[in-house]
């Protein structure tokens, strides 16, 4: 809930300002895509390859990071968990107000950390005239980063104290128009008591003579509370990184000179540039309309298949994550294309919503992967080894799932619909057309996957070829206008700056925690009990789909790895394989209610009265189920996961 909007010249100078370090911010990505690919034909056509590009990308991301901040905060973007919140601003809109209101004052607090260190940073390579790169080949100097990096963080720090007096100004309106006895002063009191008795608990536990390890798992419990409770994620683990850091060491220096540290030195970092570069491919192939053809195809080859729309379906959700990276762009993709076209053809509504739903959980398994990458920068493992381990356990969930389909056909047809047919004019496509469609798919994943796979790019490169070559399908298919493009460019920046920042975040709560050594308490615990290795991964999966029933996927990622990391080391464990099971773990969460993110998905963009979000939760079930059933495969078998790496 924003509040009533703040009106006035200076306010919207402001929202003015913003959108442009916005459009700069998403130039520059589009940008940074031109380069690498240059760089890319200049090393193979020329043997000559451009010179300074990984340290002009390195200072881009963290720049085109902080242009973008504010803007993706206005637009909502920040990611946070809204259970309780969206419940509190529906029933209890006071109460959601002063809530909101604390979020966006820790939110100025952080933000006017971050600037007072990058001043100084700033100060410091303005004064001395600070350079970078690589002598004597190519340098730059280094204050305008450092500046671009204060602007942007000091613009973060004004949208939160925008939204802060915001809530304050609907609050004092909504206590002035309250009326008597309708509960809602009561209510609104209720909550901020709630509040100051949470605060005053923290203040006497900081106070208390607690062990780092105390500390630490008491960061965790703030931190289950605060994300739930709707704190945007990476304010809640910057806030209690700092907060641990500053008990453990008995005064703030140290988290002070962290928080900057962090912001600009860890985020300055060349394969980041995998996260917008693959972002802005998948976002290409989408608006080009390629899930759709995917799955024209399919269901043109599956026309003779009982069960044979959902299994083209299953099919077209693949190839389509082969290129897309996202569980949600496959879910809303999907909705729009398949679930219609199977209800007509006499599919019960459970069972159309509920492919749709399960299967475009490979979105996020089959390489390439936003999750995969989120896990690469948290576990500091290869994107591209991440990528190759993940194509087996990717083909079979999707076997596993066409199975399942398969079987519902054959012994519980009711379940699929009893009337349903899967007619399909043999004339409707030719191979020479079903060839044409598919083909620049095809090549796309090639040049992506087999690029990483046979040593020609670096995750990053591919990325940037990938997009590249998303950009020509597109345009060559003329489905990209310059709206379009701008609109798939927008979106790419704010996406990008929700999973950076959560990154950023992530980093610097692990550092807390890794201070505290309760992972390795926890480790040493777990031995002790003599649950031993398979154990802790059975317990380990156990939490990790609890936790997806109120979480979502990133959100996991970051509250567990840097618990369960260290543990796993002292096991011996394979972290290329525990981040397939993780990210195969973490998914089920999105087919599984409350939250149930991919479910939601669908029922938005279906937009059908007639079916409601249990029938989706119904429907996807069973492929929640047999993910369930592959986790454990995989788990008894390792191999599965390392066959290429």
């Amino acid at each position: 809930m924003n509040g009533e909007p703040l009106s006035g010249l200076p306010v919207r100078l402001f929202n003015a300002f913003t959108n442009l370090m916005n459009s700069i911010g998403t130039l520059w990505v589009f940008g940074m895509m031109f380069i690498i690919c240059a760089d890319i034909a200049s090393r193979n056509f020329f043997n000559h390859p451009l010179n300074g590009v990984p340290e002009i990308i390195a200072f881009s991301i963290a720049g085109t990071i902080y242009l973008q901040l504010a803007n993706t905060l206005h637009a909502g973007r920040f990611t946070r968990a809204e259970l309780l919140i969206e419940w509190l601003e529906v029933k209890r809109p006071l109460a959601g107000r002063i809530f909101n209101a604390v979020f966006n004052l820790f939110g100025i607090i952080v933000f006017i950390i971050m600037v007072q260190g990058f001043w100084g940073e700033f100060s410091d390579a303005w004064v001395e005239n600070e350079i970078a790169g690589v002598p004597g080949v190519v340098t730059f100097i280094v204050w305008p980063f450092y500046l671009i990096l204060l602007i942007g963080a000091a613009a973060t720090g004004i949208e939160f104290l925008l939204r802060f007096l915001r809530e304050c100004v609907g609050t004092s309106s909504a206590l002035k128009t309250a009326r008597e006895g309708d509960g809602q002063v009561k209510h609104g009191y209720g909550w901020l008591i709630a509040l100051a008795g949470f605060a005053i608990i923290i203040y006497l536990m900081t106070s208390a003579e607690l062990t780092n390890a105390q500390i630490g798992g008491l960061s965790i419990l703030c931190m289950l509370i605060l994300i739930y409770a709707g704190m945007p994620v990476g304010i809640a683990l910057i806030v209690l990184g700092f907060c641990g850091i500053w008990m453990m060491k008995g005064n703030t220096i140290i988290a002070e000179r962290m928080l900057p540290q962090a912001g600009a030195e860890y985020m300055k970092n060349y394969f980041f540039g995998v996260v917008p570069l693959f972002v802005l491919m998948g976002l290409l192939v989408s608006a080009a309309d390629v899930g759709k053809e995917t799955f024209q195809v399919a269901r043109w080859a599956l026309r003779r298949v009982r069960g044979g729309l959902g299994i083209a379906t299953v099919a077209a959700n693949a190839v389509f994550a082969a290129i897309t990276g996202s569980s949600i762009a496959s879910a809303a993709v999907f909705t729009r294309v398949a679930t219609p076209e199977m209800m007509s053809h006499g599919y019960t509504a459970r069972f159309s919503v509920g492919v749709v739903a399960g299967s475009s959980v490979l979105g996020m398994l089959i390489p390439p992967s936003l999750l995969f990458i989120v896990y690469a920068f948290i576990a500091e493992q290869s994107v591209g080894v991440l990528f190759i381990a993940a194509v087996i356990p990717g083909l079979i969930l999707s076997g596993a799932f066409i199975l399942l389909i398969l079987a519902m056909a054959t012994w519980k047809p009711q379940w699929i619909g009893e009337a349903a047919t899967d007619v399909v004019e043999a004339d409707a496509e030719s191979v020479l057309s079903a060839f044409m469609k598919i083909f620049p798919i095809l090549l796309l994943i090639f040049l992506v996957i087999g690029g990483i796979y046979d040593g020609w790019f670096t995750p990053t490169e591919a990325g940037a070829a990938g997009s590249f070559g998303a950009l020509v399908i597109g345009l060559f298919k003329r489905k990209l206008n310059w709206k379009a493009l701008w609109g798939v460019l927008i979106e790419t920046g704010h996406i990008t700056v929700s999973i950076l920042f959560l990154i950023l975040a992530a980093n610097i709560y692990a550092r807390m925690l890794a201070l505290s050594g309760l992972p390795q308490q926890m480790g040493d615990f777990i031995g002790s009990t003599g649950l031993g290795f398979t154990g802790f991964i059975i317990l380990y999966v156990i939490v990790l789909i609890l936790l997806g029933m109120i979480l979502d996927s990133i959100s996991i990622m970051l509250i567990m790895l840097p618990l369960a990391l260290p543990v796993l080391a002292q096991f011996g464990g394979d972290p290329i394989w525990f981040g397939v099971i993780t990210v195969i773990a973490v998914e089920i969460g999105l087919l599984t209610p409350p939250l149930g993110i991919t479910c939601y998905v669908v029922k938005s963009t279906l937009n059908d009265d007639r079916i409601s979000l249990n029938q989706i939760f119904l429907g996807a079930m069973p492929f929640a189920f047999v993910m369930l059933l592959v986790t454990i495969l995989l788990i008894a078998v390792p191999e599965l996961s390392l066959v290429f790496t």
